[in-house]
């Protein structure tokens, strides 16, 4: 996850749905400018992404993993860092632009400048827009918060996280993927 600053106001839905903007999501109205990225949270972005898209056809369960691309939310359209679309919704929604929903498994890196409260509020958002699974990872913690509609688990360093309900089966050790 990456800090947002503000470059427009008055954006509206469905204009962002049929033309995402690179690099923007619509928070409250606003388009705003992701931004915050840095080497090593763009380095676990690409590795967790990576995992992810080998452990689904390892397994067999298809799908789709992405990286930074826009879904709808209740209230605004954001761009999770990591996201994996099961093989039915791909079948369904694969060619928008824009996800009509949350995706079931969402990852969000946290960097240096995001606030814990808005990263666990964004997290909030996205399971209660279809995402069924969200993993926060703060690398400079070693913490991966794995979140659910009724519980959060925590992996830490010497630990191994696990997907509880998307991607069946995955997991990572939290210092391989942290290193």
């Amino acid at each position: 996850m990456v800090t947002a600053t503000a470059v427009q106001d008055n954006f509206t839905l469905e204009e962002f749905t049929v033309a995402p903007p690179d690099n923007m999501e619509l928070v409250d109205g606003q388009l705003v400018e992701k931004n915050g990225m840095t080497i090593k949270t763009g380095k676990i972005q690409l590795s967790l992404g990576e995992a992810w898209k080998n452990y689904k056809d390892s397994s067999g369960q298809g799908g789709e993993a992405y990286v930074e691309v826009p879904c709808r939310t209740s209230r605004q359209i954001r761009r999770p860092d990591v996201a994996y679309l099961t093989p039915e919704l791909v079948a369904q929604y694969g060619n928008l632009a824009t996800l009509p929903q949350s995706f079931p498994l969402i990852a969000e890196i946290v960097s240096p400048t995001d606030i814990a409260e808005d990263v666990f509020l964004k997290a909030q958002e996205y399971l209660a827009s279809s995402c069924q699974e969200v993993w926060l990872v703060f690398p400079e913690s070693r913490l991966i918060f794995v979140i659910i509609q009724d519980r959060m688990l925590t992996f830490r360093s010497g630990e191994t996280a696990t997907t509880q309900q998307i991607l069946s089966g995955f997991s990572i050790e939290v210092d391989r993927l942290l290193a």
